[in-house]
């Protein structure tokens, strides 16, 4: 069990399963903006979620702002506390990622999401909830759209966030990449944004990682430093035990004057070759508009051939 004398609602809970149920019409659902602010409006996601036949309720921090945060930390806790505590509300979308999830996670108090667990929805700097609710309590999270992005966002990919809110079968098929590794694997799925892995590594909020098949994505990031990363991740040990590796986006990558020389399937093949588990790449989730939802925290089936990747649950 991960313990912290600094975070609220671990020392008395013994982490397993934990599944939020599916969502149904009429459902209330809450926005917040842990993280940066919003530059505009949601008009298009919120009439989206509607759609959906969903009551959408928004957050004081979605019109708020603090340098570049969408409110201050105060703020931003009380309002993820807010929803938490709501056993009204049903899932809680994050509106955005950028940075400072990682500045309030240590003073919410998740005691009432362990007792009314509900579906916790995002991706980017989201991952740091993702793997704090997992470490800790074994919940099951949405790595998914957010509604900054759904203007952009590809009908596909929504309907993969409305499947997964829902509790419809989900199921990935897609061509193979030239430097997959074969093989078959089951797992439960962690991970989320490869910078985001390295901030809570060694945490509070980092779980095992043996056994697990793993989801990585990034954007914006250096070549070296993806190396750099992926290479924490290995001497950590972290990459030796997992069941499969699934690399999704990887967008606006970055070079210096001095070409690195890989790109970044060869930086990740090169780092996990001594191990026998199967490896996908151009998973279609990240920073991406095909930005298809996964459910972390939920055991996985993996199958990747020379041909194609198949992914369910």
């Amino acid at each position: 069990m991960k313990v912290s004398s600094s975070s609220f609602g671990l020392s008395e809970f013994q982490p397993s399963e934990l599944v939020p149920p599916p969502l149904k019409k009429g459902n209330k659902i809450a926005i917040t903006c842990p993280a940066k602010k919003l530059p505009a409006p949601m008009t298009d996601a919120v009439k989206l979620l509607q759609s959906w036949g969903l009551d959408v309720i928004l957050g004081e921090t979605v019109d708020a702002s603090f340098h570049q945060f969408a409110g201050d930390d105060e703020m931003r806790a009380r309002d993820m506390q807010r929803f938490i505590d709501d056993d009204s509300i049903k899932a809680i979308i994050a509106a955005r990622g950028g940075y400072g999830t990682i500045r309030i996670i240590d003073q919410i108090d998740f005691s009432r999401f362990v007792q009314n667990p509900k579906w916790l929805v995002g991706f980017s700097d989201i991952t740091v909830l993702h793997m704090h609710l997992f470490a800790n309590y074994g919940a099951q999270t949405i790595h998914g759209q957010m509604p900054i992005n759904i203007p952009d966002a590809s009908a596909h990919s929504l309907e993969t966030l409305r499947k997964a809110l829902f509790g419809e079968e989900l199921q990935y098929q897609f061509k193979s990449h030239a430097l997959n590794r074969a093989g078959e694997c089951s797992g439960v799925l962690i991970g989320g944004n490869l910078s985001l892995l390295i901030a809570v590594s060694g945490s509070v909020s980092d779980p095992d990682y043996d056994g697990k098949i793993l989801f990585i994505e990034d954007v914006g990031e250096y070549l070296y430093a993806i190396d750099r990363m992926m290479r924490n991740l290995q001497r950590s040990g972290k990459l030796k035990n997992l069941a499969g590796l699934i690399v999704g986006g990887f967008s606006e990558v970055k070079d210096n004057d001095i070409p690195f020389g890989q790109t970044v399937p060869e930086i990740i093949m090169e780092i996990v070759k001594e191990y026998d588990y199967p490896v996908c790449f151009d998973f279609p989730a990240g920073h991406i508009p095909d930005n298809c939802s996964l459910i972390l925290g939920k055991k996985l089936n993996l199958h990747v051939t020379d041909h194609e990747v198949v992914g369910y649950y």
